[in-house]
């Protein structure tokens, strides 16, 4: 049932952890220059910048939320207020991303997190064979396919991409 070790051997211990306890086999790409920002990764796995996921974390009502996003999009705080029914969001600062996740900014992946969170996923994803996300540090990433990345995170598709005006 375990996935063999040799394929995560790069991925942050937590991270690692929980890929074994999901079952999920994936191949765990380092990078010598860190992959910390959507456009770093694209050009290190050279793919497109929408096949980049960026793990988001923002406060609701000081409630955190992970927001899943691709790489070449916005999140519109506004459509994330709606879909969550909260007063007020806004993104998260460090601190509270690195104690909601357990992983420093540039390195969040989409699950094996610290603490349970709602999880928005953005159907821009879904447009997308495989995606590309963060493996728990800003040096590692891992390919998915969307829908399966988006349902081992416990995410809820919707519309919360900022629209180009």
């Amino acid at each position: 049932m375990s996935a063999p070790d040799a394929t995560t051997p790069e991925a942050h211990p937590r991270f690692a952890e929980a890929l074994r306890e999901l079952g999920l086999d994936v191949e765990v790409r380092r990078f010598p220059e860190a992959t910390r920002t959507a456009a770093e990764a694209a050009a290190a796995i050279g793919c497109e910048l929408s096949e980049i996921v960026k793990s988001l974390i923002f406060e609701a009502d000081g409630v955190p939320v992970l927001v899943l996003m691709d790489g070449s999009s916005r999140v519109d705080l506004e459509l994330v207020r709606a879909e969550l029914g909260a007063a007020k969001v806004k993104r998260a600062g460090a601190e509270l991303v690195r104690e909601t996740t357990g992983y420093a900014i540039g390195g969040v992946p989409p699950f094996g997190h610290r603490t349970r969170t709602r999880v928005l996923a953005d159907r821009g994803l879904l447009d997308h064979d495989v995606v590309w996300a963060a493996a728990g540090t800003p040096h590692t990433v891992f390919p998915l396919d969307p829908k399966s990345l988006i349902a081992h995170a416990g995410g809820s598709v919707v519309d919360v991409r900022e629209q180009s005006k």
